[in-house]
């Protein structure tokens, strides 16, 4: 057998045994597919197309954007997890999938993947139409117990923001409402705006461009502070119920995964790339325009950031009664 052949055998060894090692020389060689897990219009979307455009020319090459909705945010998880582990294929994730095991809703979370780089993490507002006569969260809160299940709230499935912050205002306040699901907090602030919902809790990186100009209102921020965008001042949670102390601050963080086994060369060049992204002048005014905090973080402690969000949020729905499984059955220690 020639020496050729023998080369052409060990190498196609090599690549059938190894997924994706030979392709980790000359990374990236062609364009990289970016699965942005919600819709248009919201943070996640919002948050990647800010980021992207900084990040491709460290690769010297696209990132094509596309969005899979779906599940909240399942269908995209899924759909990376069992894409080939090149390097070519990175899922743009908000903090969904670290609920996902409690709500029944998938066995896979941050665990399974590799944290590219924990970009951002956010604020929280709930949102009314600016002709709403809500003024606070306390007119919102004394309207619905008054009408139990007839005020309707924008939602974007289990394990989403609005659900999250949904079932925290269920739980200190007594009320229920009527909740409607979108494919994003896009949509679903797009249905607030059409008077198809009363009101929606979203991530403020969706939201700040619509508070800004006028078309809707921020009656509250889930957390212990007031909030300042421009003009307007969104009121604390807390300042009309002093129980939400326990839980806030609270809130979302947006990221860039890939699978565990990507070769490590790979993973290094997405890395340095999504870093140098993070940090450019362009990606930093957005963040400081949709008050968002920048993160910038991969690795091992973006691991460490995941698995604490994961036990603070878990552990706080277990208490409210809205997981189908115990944190304690999937091993998430109490914060």
């Amino acid at each position: 057998m020639s020496g050729a052949r023998l080369f052409f055998l060990a190498a196609l060894f090599v690549s059938f045994s190894f997924p994706g090692a030979l392709h980790a020389e000359g990374f990236p060689g062609k364009a990289l597919q970016g699965v942005i897990m919600w819709g248009a219009g919201g943070a996640m979307d919002n948050v990647s197309r800010a980021v992207t455009p900084n990040v491709e020319p460290n690769l010297g090459t696209e990132v094509v954007l596309v969005n899979k909705p779906g599940g909240t945010g399942a269908i995209a998880t899924q759909f990376v997890f069992s894409s080939r582990s090149d390097g070519y294929t990175l899922l743009y994730g908000a903090e969904n999938p670290q609920l996902y095991g409690v709500l029944g809703l998938s066995k896979l979370d941050y665990k399974d993947f590799f944290p590219v780089n924990i970009l951002a993490r956010g604020l929280t507002v709930i949102l009314v139409r600016n002709d709403s006569p809500w003024k606070n969260l306390k007119d919102l809160v004394n309207d619905a117990l008054a009408n139990p299940s007839k005020i309707k709230m924008g939602a974007t499935g289990p394990g989403g923001v609005p659900y999250v912050v949904g079932k925290l205002i269920d739980t200190v306040t007594g009320i229920k409402t009527l909740s409607v699901p979108f494919k994003g907090e896009g949509p679903g602030i797009t249905a607030l705006l059409g008077g198809h919902v009363d009101f929606i809790p979203t991530g403020l990186a969706a939201a700040s461009e619509h508070i800004r100009s006028g078309r809707v209102r921020a009656i509250a921020v889930v957390d212990s502070s007031p909030l300042t965008l421009g003009d307007n001042v969104i009121p604390a949670i807390t300042d009309d119920f002093e129980a939400f102390k326990k839980y806030v601050p609270w809130g979302p963080f947006y990221g860039v995964f890939c699978k565990k086994d990507v070769p490590e060369a790979a993973k290094k060049i997405l890395v340095d790339a999504f870093k140098k992204g993070a940090e450019s002048d362009r990606f930093k005014e957005f963040l400081k325009a949709n008050q968002l905090v920048l993160m910038n973080i991969n690795g091992d402690e973006a691991s460490e950031y995941a698995k604490r969000w994961q036990s603070v949020t878990t552990w706080l729905l277990h208490d409210a009664g809205a997981t189908k499984i115990s944190p304690a059955e999937l091993g998430i220690p109490k914060p």
